[in-house]
């Protein structure tokens, strides 16, 4: 016999865990599967969590071996414990997800473990996740949610071992810092997890086939930021092309075309990280009649995040848009508010995009080339961190802000930071396009001084004045 509930979520992960939540709150009997003993999906388990993790931790290392002097702070050897850095990303994930699996339990949340699948409009099969055994469990629900993510792309040709050739997840369990690490791809995972085993001593060689890192930043901000990891020593191979990849006994030998040229290189590890795809596999979305877009493999939805089947809805990575945590979490709970009747909606004008090298990149909005593509009229303020006393006092003046507004009515258009603290400070940004502000709202608010924000009142102030001279 089925159990019943209002809400079956397939997937714990950002998406699925806050969607489960607000549904409770809004009193539907909500029940989450999960096939991962541990909740909180590739965000909490393998993604966000543990590699943000270990990138605060090998900044500390850099700090510790490379500017603390300057500060007048002097130490004895330092010496790197990776056991310890990794145990720590372990404790700091277990800590989460143990904390995550109380919140559902404290809003009521059933949490069933296992593989679900569809069967039917209003129907979820689980089959018992691992070694467990038993019968498949039958769910009937009035409303059903996949929130499933998504996993990595492997490059043909380049299949992942897990040993030599691997993916994220793998290159966040390495037991010793490989010498040479080469990565396939220099999109914002590449790049996070190449600045972690740089900052721990490997030689970081970065293969991407476009013509510049991070292809979706700001042209202006993918040049600079080029120009710093050059300079922290990252080895970048722009608009090349893998060819092949070998294994041996001394590593992998990777070849590749850059210029008309092949390439070599011979590496400890490589990372592949050319793009994830949506982890739809086994769901029986096609026996279930859920449409997917045949080219990108991302489920269809309408401005609800309804499947063509009304009681089916899909968010996160499953769907159009970019592969973000946050983005998965506001389109939860926006599907479940439609499911109570509510008229809820994700304004993805005002999503943040963050990669977190050092400085960090943070974004919202329009780029400098996208305004110029859809032909608005738009003025530029830009504004760096050397003139800015906070970031002077703390010796982290590399990087600017960018703030782009329409060269009529003022209103922002986007704002680009590459800086210190960029992933806190765009937060102001988010709400001020939520709000339509202008630039003259950001100019004319007060920012405490000395704060690294003072460079986003500065930008701010100069695209304001720039409508003066349009």
């Amino acid at each position: 016999m089925a159990q019943r509930y209002d809400l079956v979520i397939i997937g714990s992960g950002p998406g699925g865990y806050v969607a489960a939540v607000r549904a409770a709150q809004l009193g539907f009997k909500t029940a989450c599967v999960e096939k991962d003993e541990r909740l909180g999906g590739v965000c909490l388990n393998v993604g966000c969590i543990p590699s943000k993790a270990l990138l605060d931790s090998s900044e500390f290392y850099h700090l510790a071996r490379e500017r603390l002097a300057v500060h007048g702070v002097r130490v004895g050897e330092v010496s790197l414990d990776l056991a310890a850095m990794m145990a720590r990303k372990e404790k700091v994930v277990k800590e989460l997800t143990d904390n995550l699996r109380k919140l559902l339990d404290g809003n009521r949340v059933t949490v069933i473990r296992g593989e679900a699948r569809l069967a039917g409009a209003t129907r979820v099969e689980v089959k018992p996740a691992g070694d467990a055994g038993g019968d498949p469990l039958s769910l009937e629900a009035r409303f059903i949610l996949l929130a499933t993510g998504s996993e990595p792309v492997a490059v043909p040709g380049i299949p992942f071992d897990g040993r030599r050739l691997v993916d994220s997840t793998g290159a966040l369990a390495f037991t010793e810092v490989p010498k040479r690490l080469g990565v396939v791809g220099g999109g914002y995972i590449g790049l996070e997890l190449g600045s972690i085993w740089r900052r721990l001593g490997s030689a970081v060689t970065v293969i991407e086939m476009m013509p510049q890192i991070a292809g979706l930043l700001d042209g202006q901000v993918s040049r600079t930021l080029e120009r710093i990891l050059r300079k922290q020593g990252f080895q970048l191979a722009l608009n090349a092309r893998v060819l092949k990849a070998e294994t041996d006994g001394d590593g992998v030998n990777l070849t590749w075309e850059s210029g008309g040229k092949e390439h070599r290189g011979v590496f400890d590890k490589v990372l592949v990280a050319v793009g994830r795809r949506p982890l739809t596999r086994n769901l029986g979305l096609e026996d279930a009649g859920v449409t997917v877009d045949p080219t990108t493999g991302r489920v269809i939805v309408d401005a609800s995040f309804r499947t063509e089947i009304p009681t089916v809805y899909a968010i996160g990575d499953l769907i159009p848009g970019p592969m973000l945590a946050h983005k998965a979490s506001a389109e939860g709970i926006a599907a479940v508010e439609a499911m109570a009747g509510y008229s809820s909606e994700v304004n993805y004008e005002a999503i943040p995009s963050v990669i977190y090298t050092f400085p960090e990149v943070a974004s919202v909005g329009l780029t400098e080339e996208q305004a110029r593509e859809q032909n608005i009229s738009y003025c530029v303020g830009t504004y760096p961190f050397t003139g800015v006393g906070r970031a002077r006092c703390m010796g982290e003046t590399e990087g600017f802000v960018k703030v782009l507004s329409h060269s009529r009515t003022d209103r922002l258009l986007g704002v680009h930071i590459l800086g210190p603290r960029a992933s806190d400070m765009i937060a102001e940004c988010v709400l001020a396009m939520e709000f339509g502000a202008a630039a003259e709202d950001i100019a004319r608010a007060v920012h405490g001084h000395p704060t690294f924000s003072e460079a986003l009142q500065e930008a701010a102030k100069v695209a304001w004045e720039c409508i003066s001279r349009v």
